[in-house]
């Protein structure tokens, strides 16, 4: 229901309760004028009877009251008259007139008994009348008085007279006036009502143009403009919401592109403004604790399991991979695969992980939309989907090159859905590179920190950091350690007849034949200088003897050309094993240590077995 409408509808009430009790008042209003004024014509009418009567008693002419009473009645408005002797007056005068005046009804009855006047309305077909019956009551005061002529006390009911006249002309006056104030109300509510509806219309047009304009904000439309129907408080209102609207308007547009140009996100004319707004700066929100949350993380495993949570919760999202590019041996690891960690490669040709190349996404650099071009992708597979997939891959860059790529599949009934979502994908992958790329940093310092930088082997610190691990697992797995200790022989004059870079490249020659020699799964180790450690997992005893007589051998083959030079060096090794030489690893190392003395100081170019004589003459060490 509108304003005017609801303001009609009060106003109409309020003049209908108004004019009924106007109606209502001046009917009693003229009611109760009308018995007052008939009680007071009767009553003065009553008081020229009494003095009447008096008049004639003295003047012998009482018995004519009759025809004064006949011409009484052309008084207007008076209809009878009637007097009554009191039972005082009968027993001293007699009844009167022939006993007419002892008949009186219960009224006069009562009025002669108390000497009260008493008054009455009587409604009959012939019309209303009022009738009053007003008693003599005799007394002293006067000349000529009562008691000049009755023998009665002072205040004794004399008799009394009922008289009655016609209230109709009264009653059609009082409607008549009724009338005429009701018309003049109605009249004066008309013309309020007229001048009120005329007021109002601007507040009804103006809150009308208000709710309209609100209205159309919800719809994310501020470009609504409230009229200005008047110059006072409401035309302030009405410029002062265009300025709102105005200013909303601006601000939402400026934010929105704002936010667009952060999220690459473009809105459509059909897009709420508010609604698209607000979405936005949410995922902002989102996006921006997202990457508070990875910078606390420590490894770079636990930002790709959070980015897959975000992945499954955020954008609910159920079959997606995330690769790793391991870029010094060209290849892609898939860290997750539709919600599970190192999962198999599902929506990708295999090949990809062994030449990361075959990947577009990881050779260009640049994000892959199978949906706008399906097949663009050669590695692309569906599975056995039957090819009803479609993907989108996203390049996370790091310092410049593909550090990871995150594969979207989807059904192509939802191609518009996944559209939809890879802006704020992107915000979330462009958060997640710089911070994936400063763990990689990390680990590669770590690593250098951990890693000879001339032969890139392992070095001691490595060593005091995973002892703990290699013994644990030795333990756990019931598992012997063989420890070597190798020392070059007479290193020290290759580098000082031939310089130091002739040192280098012997030290590297000698860090790849030992590499070489052993299994991946065994470790080689720098150990300072000239001196490095081989510790062999799983092989003790004479297999270990022979690894090690092995490795002599080979460095006794090797060449190493400097210039013009080739040169050739031996290499002296100490062996001994963990547990069953000492229960502990370090005691181990230095047995191995021991044995490497005792090759030598017994000529060099050999492998010596620690044996527990050794030790017993470690001072001569």
């Amino acid at each position: 229901m509108s304003l005017s409408t609801k303001i009609s509808i009060v106003f109409g009430a309020i003049a209908v309760c108004l004019v009924s009790m106007l109606v209502v008042i001046n009917l009693y209003a003229f009611r109760s004028f009308s018995i007052n004024a008939s009680t007071e014509h009767i009553r003065t009418a009553a008081e020229i009877v009494r003095v009447h009567l008096t008049e004639a008693m003295i003047n012998g002419v009482i018995d004519k009251r009759e025809s004064f009473l006949t011409r009484l009645m052309e008084v207007q408005g008076l209809s009878s008259a009637r007097v009554i002797r009191g039972p005082q007056v009968v027993k001293q005068f007699g009844p009167g007139l022939g006993g007419r005046e002892t008949a009186f009804d219960t009224i006069e009855e009562s009025v002669l008994q108390n000497g009260q006047p008493q008054y009455e309305v009587i409604e009959s077909d012939d019309g209303t009348t009022f009738r009053g019956t007003i008693p003599f009551v005799a007394t002293a005061r006067g000349t000529p008085n009562c008691l000049q002529c009755h023998e009665v006390p002072e205040g004794a009911v004399l008799g009394a007279v009922t008289m009655s006249m016609s209230v109709d002309n009264l009653k059609f006056q009082a409607v008549i006036t009724v009338f005429a104030i009701v018309g003049i109300v109605m009249v004066f509510s008309s013309l309020a009502f007229f001048v009120i509806r005329r007021m109002i219309r601007p507040v009804t047009a103006t809150a009308q143009n208000v709710e309209e304009a609100v209205q159309r904000a919800l719809r994310g439309d501020f470009k609504a403009v409230v009229r200005k129907t008047t110059n006072d408080e409401l035309g302030q209102i009405a410029t002062d919401m265009n300025r709102l609207l105005v200013f909303l308007d601006a601000g939402l547009t400026r934010i929105g592109k704002n936010v667009a140009h952060l999220t690459n996100r473009t809105t459509s004319s059909d897009d709420n403004l508010l609604e698209a707004t607000i979405d936005m700066v949410d995922g902002l929100t989102r996006a921006a604790h997202f990457k508070q949350a990875i910078e606390e993380d420590e490894t770079k495993s636990e930002i790709h399991h959070r980015l897959a949570e975000v992945m499954r919760e955020e954008f609910q999202l159920q079959e997606y991979s995330l690769y790793e590019i391991i870029q010094n041996k060209n290849q892609m690891v898939p860290v997750y695969v539709d919600g599970e960690a190192e999962g198999a490669c599902r929506w990708c040709d295999p090949q990809i992980m062994v030449r990361s190349e075959a990947c577009r996404a990881r050779r260009t650099g640049h994000p892959v939309d199978g949906i706008s071009n399906p097949g663009i992708c050669y590695a692309f597979k569906a599975g056995d989907h039957n090819n009803d997939r479609v993907h989108v891959c996203l390049p996370i860059m790091q310092s410049g090159a593909v550090g990871n790529v995150l594969q979207l599949v989807a059904r192509p009934e939802d191609e518009e859905d996944l559209r939809s979502k890879i802006p704020l994908i992107n915000v979330y992958l462009r958060e997640t590179a710089p911070v994936l790329e400063t763990k990689r940093l990390m680990d590669s310092l770590r690593e250098s920190s951990l890693r000879d930088p001339m032969t890139g082997l392992n070095n001691r610190r490595f060593l005091e950091e995973y002892v703990e691990t290699l013994v644990a697992n030795s333990q756990r797995n019931q598992m012997g350690l063989t420890v070597m200790m190798l020392d070059l022989d007479h290193f020290k004059m290759v580098n000082d007849t031939y310089g130091h870079d002739a040192g280098d490249a012997v030290l590297k020659s000698l860090a790849k034949v030992l590499r070489q020699a052993v299994r991946a799964s065994d470790m080689v180790i720098r150990y300072g200088g000239e001196e490095f450690m081989i510790i062999l997992v799983n092989t003790v005893g004479d297999p270990a003897d022979q690894v090690a007589e092995k490795i002599r051998a080979s460095v006794e083959a090797m060449e190493t050309h400097v210039g013009a030079t080739t040169l050739r060096k031996t290499i002296s090794i100490g062996v001994a094993d963990f547990p069953s030489d000492s229960d502990t690893f370090w005691q181990a190392v230095k047995f191995a240590d021991v044995a490497l003395y005792q090759a030598k100081e017994s000529g060099r170019n050999r492998v010596v077995r620690f044996v527990s004589d050794m030790w017993q003459n470690k001072k001569e060490y």
